[in-house]
């Protein structure tokens, strides 16, 4: 079933209208629909799928930051009264997904990061951006992932038009610095909701280390390194990916039909 983008108030959504609980994926930087399909399809009719886009390029230029998009999660939960949300986050999504949890504890069933930015990231490295050069963001969409095939052309060409647009480019360097200051090393033992971490064993963006220093520092929390991915593993091993996230959602929800 393809499932169409809502536009509500300053909202642009998709929602599957699932029977379960609500999923609410939050998408990374250069991140959309696309990068979700497996995990919309998997999941539309036993949970609520839920996937706002974040409006990287729409806010006013003086709330382009992590916590501006974190404003705008925070307002679109309340806007369509979700009591509790398992939240997933790939990349910069991973980040605002766990900004959004500290901030709101109580509105959070479970959280999934997945090349979570938030400690470490070589996101956009000494040379972004070269506009003019296809070649060049070609290769950089590429090292993204193990399988470079993975990298499409409608993936490669997304990427070139944001570079090559002067004004979604000022936003995307101006988002990026204000995720690496916000570092959330010193405020990760807060998170006391039940968290799952997939991590791509050959992510060149953020490391599986990082991956691994996530696990440190959140209580409780579970790590799955996935062999031959990268940065994005519900994308390049969606099946794998699923049956990871598939179990970790059984078992919190088993969990809450238990305590309840």
């Amino acid at each position: 079933m393809e499932y169409k983008l809502k536009e509500e108030e300053q909202f642009i959504y998709l929602e599957t209208e699932g029977e379960g609980e609500t999923l609410l994926l939050l998408h990374g930087l250069f991140g959309a629909l696309s990068n979700f399909q497996g995990i919309i399809k998997h999941f539309a009719k036993k949970y609520n799928v839920v996937v706002p886009m974040l409006p990287i390029f729409e806010l006013p230029i003086r709330d382009v930051s992590v916590n501006g998009l974190v404003d705008h999660v925070a307002d679109f939960v309340n806007y369509k009264g979700f009591n509790k949300v398992h939240v997933l986050g790939n990349s910069l999504g991973g980040h605002i997904t766990l900004l959004y949890a500290l901030a709101n504890p109580d509105k959070i069933h479970s959280l999934i990061l997945t090349g979570s930015s938030g400690l470490f990231e070589n996101s956009l490295g000494s040379t972004f951006p070269r506009r003019g050069d296809y070649d060049f963001i070609k290769q950089k969409t590429e090292a993204t992932f193990f399988n470079p095939e993975v990298a499409s052309k409608e993936l490669v060409d997304e990427v070139y038009d944001i570079v090559n647009d002067r004004n979604k480019a000022i936003r995307i360097i101006a988002t990026a610095k204000s995720a690496v200051r916000h570092n959330l090393g010193d405020k990760l033992h807060q998170i006391k909701s039940p968290t799952l971490l997939i991590w791509g064993k050959e992510d060149n963006v953020t490391p599986a280390f990082v991956g691994e220093k996530f696990n440190e520092l959140i209580e409780g929390s579970k790590l799955v390194l996935v062999e031959e991915c990268g940065h994005a593993p519900m994308m390049e091993k969606p099946g794998e990916f699923n049956n990871i996230l598939e179990m970790f959602l059984g078992e919190v929800t088993a969990k809450n039909i238990s305590n309840s």
